[in-house]
């Protein structure tokens, strides 16, 4: 990777518009959603689902996601045996969920309780387009067939996730939310010594190994002498092992998934020696809206944070508004500022690193710029981009935000023409777009340019 030329000072301009920019001249902003979800079709899929006709299903689901206007298909009568075994269940909406608790996160009750999801055609369309993703997601899980049509990785080795000295163990963590795995990476040369620990949560699908040989953490990890942990979020939390960042009850400090995440950083800590100073959470995907929440509700915890592909803790509240966050980036909060310093307990802004790909489709790339609006405290910060391109890959716009002393605070890659993925990861794991700035080692350095200081432990 060669680093960029022509940085440039942006006297107030939101360099994330990049992004948001090229991302909507790229895709068909103008599709009639009444075309694409005609309930005709999506009766005949779930239809389809129940009979155990995956394939057909399948093909079905992607045919109207892709918005094709070809006469609705009404394939025969079931002619096939569902398959054994218990269906993944479905993420729904609970009545906790519904009842709006208020969270420490900006943004997740403002939608006027009045509002229902048939109270308006533009809310109600992206949630039914929602839930059609959804019913795909269910029959490629029951199927076995990749999310996406893409993503799956290649063989993984023991070399892919552990280099030659190191140790990836397994372990467990448990509290009154429940329990969960993690598996932790500990790098050859640590000896009893007070080194980093670098917090990774996996995407939706992913698992610790997956996601350990996608980003290529651990090797990275092992010339700088971190520990690594990856928790691992089961099916029975989420069908498709994603983190439910969306929730309520998971946006706020000691409870639900917050608190599991914040007691296995505090279980490794007890367990080998780390330096307090100098412990980061990163993720992909839900994983990096999860770790988002978790720079807002530990921030005495955690120095830094990265967000790869992820949206800003708060952006959503249920399953509908986290569609609509997904989709269009849009937020919540009235001054839609997405501003963070009121749950930010010392006042100060929690250094972020971003990495968000213009032609991501899955994640809006509006939803990095919204991420670093919400770390952002009152404080002026200098504003440069710096522009380069991946030899043989992907050009980018990196764009840091340093303090009055030099030090960067916020840093908003854009990698242009890339899509949901991994940036600069490897084959070996999923959902891993290897023509990429190297995510893994440019989170990392960050990372390590940053500690909290000893007066706020």
């Amino acid at each position: 990777m060669t680093a960029a030329s022509d940085p440039a000072t942006l006297n107030g301009e939101r360099l994330g518009s990049l992004c948001e920019r090229s991302i909507v001249s790229g895709q068909n902003e103008g599709l009639d959603m009444n075309d694409m979800l005609k309930p005709t079709k999506m009766i005949e899929a779930t239809r389809l689902t129940r009979e155990g006709r995956l394939t057909e299903a399948t093909v079905l689901l992607q045919r109207i996601l892709q918005g094709e206007t070809a006469p609705d298909t009404i394939f025969g009568s079931a002619g096939d045996i569902a398959p054994t075994g218990r269906e993944p269940p479905t993420p729904a909406i609970t009545t906790e969920e519904t009842g709006r608790p208020r969270s420490r996160c900006v943004g997740i009750d403002t939608r006027p309780a009045s509002m229902t999801l048939r109270s308006a055609r533009a809310t109600a369309q992206p949630q039914m387009l929602y839930g059609l993703r959804a019913l795909l997601d269910r029959v490629k899980l029951r199927s076995g067939l990749g999310i996406h049509g893409f993503g799956q990785p290649a063989p993984m080795s023991t070399p892919d996730i552990v280099p030659e000295g190191g140790k990836f163990v397994e372990a467990t963590y448990s509290n009154q939310a429940g329990t969960r795995a993690y598996k932790l990476y500990i790098p050859s040369r640590y000896a009893g010594q007070a080194i980093p620990l670098v917090v990774m949560l996996h995407g939706c699908t992913q698992s610790p190994d997956d996601f350990a040989a996608g980003t290529r953490m651990n090797l990275i990890a092992e010339e700088q002498t971190c520990l690594v942990v990856y928790p691992a979020q089961p099916n029975d939390a989420n069908a498709a092992k994603c983190w439910n960042w969306f929730r309520p009850t998971d946006q706020r400090r000691d409870q639900g998934e917050p608190s599991l995440i914040a007691g296995i950083t505090r279980q490794v800590m007890r367990d080998y020696m780390v330096d307090p100073q100098r412990i980061y959470i990163g993720g992909l995907s839900a994983g990096a809206a999860a770790a988002a929440v978790m720079g807002a509700t530990y921030p005495d915890l955690y120095a830094a944070i990265g967000v790869h592909s992820g949206l800003a803790c708060g952006i959503a509240s249920d399953l509908p508004s986290a569609f609509v966050a997904m989709r269009q980036g849009q937020l919540q909060a009235p001054s839609g500022s997405g501003d963070m310093s009121a749950v930010l307990g010392h006042g100060s802004a929690i250094p972020t690193i971003v990495f968000h790909g213009d032609r991501d489709t899955t994640v809006h790339p509006r939803n990095g710029d919204h991420v670093i609006a919400q770390s952002k405290s009152s404080a002026n910060l200098q504003i440069k981009a710096h522009r380069g391109h991946v030899p043989g890959g992907h050009a980018y716009t990196r764009t840091v935000h340093s303090d009055a002393s030099g030090r960067a605070i916020f840093e908003h890659w854009c990698i242009h023409g890339a899509g949901h993925a991994w940036s600069g990861g490897s084959p070996a794991g999923s959902y891993t777009d290897p023509r990429g700035p190297d995510a893994a080692k440019e989170m990392l350095r960050f990372f390590l340019e940053h500690t909290i200081p000893k007066a706020a432990l």
